[in-house]
This record gives structure tokens, C-alpha cells and sequence, in this order.
């Protein structure tokens, strides 16, 4: 299938910056009422992935921090030129957060590559279609619609609306935004990454769900429940101990659920050894992005960061890999901007 677009004007170099996210949990992974992967997610500042790419004689990529990162962003131009026959370009991977971490960088390098690509080739294309043309979203949508949108968001699941257009490819179908609000300004999030683990990824990941039991209707009742009524009124009113409370309560539910498969409610023993010396200190609202191993703990202001901070600092001390960091929400998407062509950080070659 032909991706619908448009026409804009081409431009020479642009540089995207698109937001990390935390996923925060699946609401009904078994989608008991036919929805299955209904999420909850938040985007932040500080780890987000920024490119810079311009028309070039030949394709070259710079930055790249692995053969793996490198073969993907390959992969990404490839089906961009075939579905356009587009221009030969240079990019430069400036940041990224490390790959399979939880912060869904898979998600963000991709969109960030096909926004870029669209506007260098004067396409209009929206991020759904994107997705779907690299091969994003097929479970949650909070990479999709946190790079629209940005703040904390809740998706109701790609539901059983996707469909074939006859040549057996499914329409662009993103999940959708149930709701958005913008993240506190004066609230903050302690992230606790392992450097020496991994997430659950690819085949691995797979047969991690296909080997768990069924999510069970009475705690798909129950996540919902804790979002709706707790997590969800506790952001719009600024109620930091229901929204922490309603957390934490939600991810321990579904960390028992995937414990087996990642080998505890958290899949690095010294990133929940940090939480829970944060649990110690202060109120906290704890749990693990998506696979992990990276843990997050949300805090209600900077000095209750502080505390945390250095509280899981301690108690990883003498632990290799250990990374503590304090970032904030961000309530914005994905931006793009227009690069003038000697500030452009890849040689013309």
C-alpha cells in the first residue's frame, strides 16, 4: 500500500528532537473486552533522541553507537526511499538513549528518522503512517501519540479496527488517545538504569508473553480501576499522593504478572534495591518502564529528588552499571526545525 501524502516544500537539512518515554503499564494484556494493551505512559525531557539530516550525494550515517543501532537506521532509509523514491541523504545520530532500556527508543528513532526523511523529500506524512511504514505501535501507542502530543497519556489499544486494504497490509492504525494531560511542572522522576542488562526485546520478548498464563479479567478490572479513579484525577488535581499511590499499586500488580518471564517484579536486583531505599525516604510512586531494567520513582519537587537521588546512590554504591538521574515531564511532542546548511554537523562529502 501506498502511504497517502502530500506535497510541502522540500527542505535541506532539518534536526528532530523526539521525547523518551516511560511505559508505564498495560491496562488488559489479554484484552478480556477485546482491547488487548490499553497503556499508560509518560514522556520526559533530558533522554530523547535528536538527528540531524540533510540531502547528500550518497547516504551516510554518523553516530551510530552499534552495528545493531547502525542496521536499523539503515533498515528505516531503505523502506523511506523505496516508498518515495527519495533523495540519497547524510544523517547524524547526535543522542539517543541506550536501546532496550525501557525508554523507547526504538519508537522515537524511527519517527524521528521518517519525520526528517518526509520533510527532505517534501512528503506530508503523518506520524501513524510512519509507524506504520517502519513497523511501530504494534502494541501500545504511547511511543505514537507521545511523540505527537507529549505529557502522560493513556491509549485504548490497537482494538480490532486495523484491517487489510485487500493486498494483505493493514491500514495505519494508531491507538487511540483516551487521555492527555500535561505532567506537573514542580513534579520530578528519579531514573535508575542497570548499564549491564538489557530489557526483553525481539524474539526473547515474544516468547516472554507467549509463555505467561493469562492476565486474569479481575486484575484487568482492577488496573483500570486504579487508573480511572486514582491515577488519572490524581494528575488532573494535582493530588501527587493519589497519582504516586495509584502507581506503585499498578506496577506491582502487573511486575508480579511478568515476574517470571524477567526474573521479578524488576528485572535488575540492584535497580530495586535503589527504590526501595527511595521508598524509605519519602513518599514515591515506584515501578519499571516496560521491560526495564531502567526503574523510575515520581517525586512531588526537586528536593524530595534530591533526597531520592542520593538515597539510591547509597544504596547502589559498590554496584557496577548502577546510572541514577533526575529528569522532569515533558509536555510537548516531537520538534522539527530547519537547519541552516553550515551548521549542519555532516560533511558534505
Amino acid at each position: 500500500m501506498q502511504i497517502p501524502t502530500g506535497n510541502l516544500a522540500p527542505l535541506p537539512a532539518v534536526t528532530v528532537d523526539a521525547p523518551a518515554r516511560l511505559h508505564l503499564g498495560f491496562l488488559d494484556p489479554n484484552g478480556t473486552l477485546g482491547r488487548p494493551f490499553g497503556s499508560i505512559g509518560v514522556t520526559v525531557d533530558g533522554r530523547g533522541t535528536r538527528l540531524t539530516m540533510r540531502r547528500a550525494a550518497q547516504t551516510r550515517i554518523e553516530g551510530a553507537r552499534s552495528d545493531a543501532e547502525l542496521a536499523r537506521i539503515e533498515q528505516y532509509l531503505a523502506l523511506l526511499r523505496a516508498q518515495w523514491n527519495g533523495p540519497q541523504i547524510a544523517v547524524e545520530l547526535l543522542r539517543a538513549p541506550r536501546a532496550h532500556t525501557g525508554l523507547g527508543s526504538g519508537t522515537q528513532l524511527a519517527l524521528a528518522i521518517g519525520t526528517a526523511y518526509a520533510r527532505l523529500a517534501g512528503k506530508a506524512a503523518s506520524t501513524a503512517e510512519l509507524a506504520h511504514l517502519l513497523g511501530r505501535g504494534a502494541r501500545s501507542g504511547i511511543g505514537i501519540l507521545g511523540f505527537d502530543h507529549g505529557g502522560l497519556i493513556v491509549d485504548g489499544g490497537p482494538g480490532p479496527h486495523s484491517h487489510s486494504d485487500g493486498a494483505g497490509l493493514a491500514e495505519p492504525h494508531v491507538p487511540p488517545l483516551l487521555f492527555r494531560q500535561p505532567f506537573p511542572d514542580a513534579w520530578r522522576i528519579l531514573l535508575i538504569d542497570d548499564t549491564h542488562r538489557e530489557g526483553l526485546h525481539g524474539d526473547s520478548e515474544r516468547r516472554g508473553l507467549a509463555a505467561l498464563s493469562p492476565f486474569p479479567e479481575t486484575l484487568a478490572a482492577h488496573l483500570c480501576h486504579l487508573v480511572l479513579l486514582r491515577v488519572l484525577p490524581g494528575i488532573a488535581e494535582g493530588d501527587f499522593d493519589a497519582f504516586a499511590g495509584g502507581i506503585t499499586e499498578l506496577q506491582q500488580t502487573i511486575g508480579e504478572y511478568f515476574a517470571p518471564v524477567q526474573g521479578g517484579v524488576f528485572a535488575s536486583p540492584a535497580v530495586a534495591t535503589a527504590l526501595d531505599a527511595v521508598a524509605l525516604t519519602q513518599a514515591a510512586g515506584i515501578g519499571q518502564t516496560s521491560w526495564g531494567p531502567t526503574g523510575f520513582a515520581f517525586l512531588r519537587d526537586q528536593d524530595d529528588a534530591s533526597r531520592a537521588l542520593g538515597a539510591a546512590q547509597d544504596a547502589t554504591r559498590g554496584m557496577p552499571g548502577i546510572v541514577c538521574s533526575v529528569v522532569t515531564g515533558r509536555n510537548r511532542g516531537a520538534t522539527l526545525r530547519a537547519v541552516d546548511l553550515q551548521q549542519c554537523g555532516v560533511d558534505a562529502g
